[in-house]
């Protein structure tokens, strides 16, 4: 981190001081802003290559650093206002309206303004992450013989039987596909089980980005309601047969935003109710790999237990590593195998092969059980804070369920209360949370703020943040 911090005030100071050069004049040499500005030379040569990326600077090998000629005036800016003619109208022809609304996953995407608590983050903290281990992997796979050549389009066949083997059951490498990430297994899967226009049977309260992907697909979430033991089966089987839907999303463990995890009879139940109704479960299981210490057994993949192919599973390594490192495996049986393939096909073609080399030395490596150990231990620990510091602080928001693996807490607030003045409340404070609306695909029951525990620096933030929560709670509510 220091290093970075280093390479950002370089190129900072550098970029100040380009104006005592005429274009085309020579910076001075990499070993006099060595001694000047008493860096390593690591440092300054990501410099030089940062205001290089920005356009400001030429570098030329073994001749050094110039001050880039000066950039033209871009040209006029047309008029567009024709697209909004043509977009509308292609809604009009839809039974179901497109509609592209990123909204829900930037909250967790977007990095908040400096000195600004990060309480909606999705993804483990920086302090959490194997860079280490990944660093050595990547460059491992790049020396791999044929790393850089052409992948299979399914995948390289050991990644696949590794994936495979963490499903469990009867699932084969010949069922598993690579893909760039969950979110993408997501949209290869609705895309290849709903046409445009159909219901899609939905958890309730729900990750934002799968309704996104929904949306924009021009299908029709209906939502299910969860409790603390998961999706309702009885309420499952009537949404199948109010709506003909032939797809229910699910993640059966950790859900997000609950943390609710499938009980071993709803297990049953539900593949019953979607084999009866000739449907498919998608099932996301996004966070096994973020089990905390006190969990004890998993229960399976649903796909461990389905003999029928009616589960199509959708896991990955990027909660677990980091959220550039987009690997995840998306696995089937049967006829909807090659329908899911070719779709793939079309939208990416295959994950690129150095990615894919580098997860296999990354999860092949002594490194790998270490680093989950270690994020297991430490998730505890902070869910452990977050929670007494909500239930000695904040007891008026309430808190129904403590999950036992995932990364945040889902929070129900008073009656009445504007859950939009308390987001906007708690950024003035500080802190950015994330809002309950986008997790509902019809109208919430109550207002509700989600928490996380991972994207923050250690036990502190989490006690100060939870301090300005404090505040802008007494601000508003």
């Amino acid at each position: 981190m220091q290093e970075r911090s280093s390479v950002g005030d370089l190129a900072s100071r550098l970029r100040s001081e380009l104006d005592r050069y005429s274009p085309g004049g020579k910076l001075p040499s990499s070993r006099a802003l060595v001694e000047r500005f008493r860096v390593s030379p690591v440092t300054v040569s990501r410099a030089l290559a940062q205001l290089a990326a920005e356009g400001l600077v030429v570098t030329r090998p073994g001749a050094g650093a110039f001050r880039a000629q000066p950039r033209t005036a871009p040209a006029a800016g047309g008029d567009t206002a024709w697209q909004t003619v043509s977009l509308s109208a292609d809604a009009a022809t839809e039974l179901v309206p497109r509609t592209v609304d990123a909204s829900g996953v930037l909250v967790s995407l977007a990095a908040p303004p400096p000195g600004v608590i990060e309480f909606n983050g999705g993804y483990l903290h920086p302090s959490l992450q194997p860079e280490r281990a990944m660093g050595a992997a990547l460059s491992r796979a790049g020396r791999r013989p044929g790393a850089w050549a052409r992948p299979p389009v399914e995948g390289l066949t050991e990644l696949r039987e590794w994936f495979a083997r963490g499903i469990g059951g009867a699932v084969s490498a010949a069922e598993v596909l690579i893909t760039a990430g969950g979110q993408s297994g997501l949209t290869t899967a609705l895309r290849a089980l709903a046409p445009p226009g159909a219901p899609v049977l939905v958890e309730s309260p729900t990750y934002p980005g799968m309704l996104a992907i929904a949306r924009a697909a021009g299908l029709r979430p209906v939502p299910v309601p969860v409790d603390r033991d998961g999706v309702q089966p009885t309420l499952l089987a009537d949404a199948f047969r109010a709506t003909g839907a032939r797809v229910f999303v699910c993640q059966p463990l950790f859900q997000n935003p609950t943390g609710a995890v499938l009980t071993p009879e709803r297990r049953g139940e539900v593949l019953r109710i979607a084999r009866a109704a000739g449907a498919f479960v998608v099932e996301d299981d996004f966070v096994r790999r973020l089990v905390h210490e006190d969990s004890g057994p998993l229960p399976r993949p649903l796909a461990a237990d389905d003999t029928d192919g009616v589960v199509v599973h959708v896991s990955s390594l990027t909660k677990a590593t980091s959220p550039s490192f987009r690997v995840s495996a998306l696995a089937a049986r049967g006829p909807v195998l090659e329908r899911l393939r070719a779709i793939q096909v079309v939208d990416t073609f295959f994950v690129p092969r150095p990615l894919q080399e580098a997860a296999l030395e990354l999860v092949g490596s002594p490194a790998w059980p270490r680093h989950l150990r270690s994020v297991s231990a430490e998730l505890k620990t902070r869910r452990d804070t977050m929670t007494s510091a909500l239930r000695l602080h904040l007891p008026e928001l309430a808190l129904s369920h403590v999950p036992l693996g995932g990364y945040q807490l889902w929070l129900r607030l008073p009656d009445g209360a504007d859950e939009a003045a308390l987001v906007a409340g708690a950024l003035r404070a500080g802190v950015a949370v994330t809002p309950g609306r986008p997790y509902f695909s019809a109208e919430p029951p109550a207002g509700h703020v989600r928490l996380s525990f991972a994207a923050v620096a250690g036990t502190g933030e989490i006690a100060e943040g939870v301090r300005r929560l404090r505040a802008a709670c007494d601000e508003v509510l």
